[in-house]
């Protein structure tokens, strides 16, 4: 769930793999993509958008990518996946597949990611700072 720079707008992603966005407070739902595109988010954590078309490899099923942050400088977005990868991309990346650079997965002071712990088979990521590269 991420608010609007201005916090009039609300985006999720449901289960059914569709993002939807909102206003605040009214509640109603968003279906011009035209506004939908002028949107300047404050936060950005969906895996779901034209902005991050990218992060989304050729053989990818929709469940493969599970998490997505991007960074507080908005240059940046970090994904984790199924299978235990955390990706490194430019933001927004509405290309198509493009490439990635692989982060290590630490919790070193030294370095400013800082990836909390991967769990389970789905392996979701719990990242809890910025990416300030």
């Amino acid at each position: 769930m991420d608010f609007s720079a201005d916090s009039s707008y609300l985006q999720v992603s449901t289960g059914s793999y569709k993002r939807q966005v909102y206003e605040v407070p009214s509640g109603k739902q968003l279906v011009d993509q035209a506004v939908i595109d002028r949107i300047t988010w404050a936060t950005w954590t969906s895996v779901l958008g034209d902005e991050v078309i990218g992060i989304w490899s050729r053989h990818a099923e929709k469940a493969d990518v599970n998490c997505a942050c991007v960074s507080h400088s908005g240059i940046n977005l970090v994904t984790g996946d199924d299978f235990g990868m955390v990706k490194l991309f430019d933001f927004p990346c509405p290309e198509k597949f493009v490439r990635t650079s692989f982060c290590m997965v630490t919790t070193r002071s030294t370095v400013d990611i800082r990836i909390l712990s991967c769990f389970s088979r789905r392996r979701m990521m719990e990242i809890f700072s910025s990416l300030n590269l």
